[in-house]
């Protein structure tokens, strides 16, 4: 590895003191970073397939409760009984911070403006039917926050890692190089104005005594 042409002088060398401290510095930083998004990353994963299950077997449930509520009331009250449901969604989104990164927050809520039907003719299963969706669709945004998260992290856990070694492999290596380089210049500078003045002083000595 080549040093770069700086010229050898104290205040080059007091600044690339400065600068290889300073990189050291954000290496241990970003080197931080990237542990804990890693392990918020992989937590956010576990999590994810876990809320995947979930709401498979949400999803499953709520189409068996279907199937079995028209078994009990017939197709036709069904497809009447359904459309008069009056149930209002809202999926609120906010936000958090992970070491700089926005994660977004999914909260879903339902209102009921029921009745909506008469009971009559009806079975409790509509109603569970009901509360099985409700329940598939709370869980849905719930891993929808957790894949979005999930791509959020993995992108900036990729650039934090480019960064780190862009410092570990790059920066800081070129820096000791230009900082040892110019040491041993400014140190054979010296020498080299010492001899000279070591010269100098004998010749004077030397004028003297003749």
């Amino acid at each position: 590895m080549m040093a770069t042409m700086i010229a050898p002088t104290r205040s080059n060398l007091l600044k690339l003191k400065d600068d290889l401290a300073f990189a050291r510095l954000g290496y241990e930083l970003l080197d931080q970073k990237r542990s804990i998004l890693v392990v918020e990353l992989l937590t956010m994963v576990d999590q994810a397939v876990d809320y995947q299950a979930r709401v498979d077997a949400a999803l499953s449930t709520s189409h068996d409760s279907l199937k079995h509520t028209v078994l009990q009331m017939g197709r036709l009250k069904v497809n009447n009984v359904f459309p008069a449901v009056r149930t209002e969604s809202a999926v609120e989104l906010s936000e958090r911070k992970v070491m700089g990164v926005h994660l977004p927050r999914v909260t879903t809520s339902f209102i009921d403006t029921g009745p909506y039907f008469s009971p009559e003719g009806t079975t409790l299963s509509v109603e569970e039917s009901l509360e099985k969706f409700r329940e598939a669709l709370s869980l849905m945004g719930r891993l929808a926050e957790l894949k979005v998260s999930i791509m959020r992290l993995a992108r900036e856990v990729k650039k934090t890692i480019r960064k780190v070694n862009a410092l570990e492999k790059i920066v800081i290596p070129n820096l000791e190089e230009d900082l040892r380089f110019t040491k041993q210049r400014i140190e054979e500078a010296e020498r080299e104005s010492f001899m000279i003045l070591k010269q100098v002083k004998n010749r004077l000595d030397a004028s003297k005594r003749q």
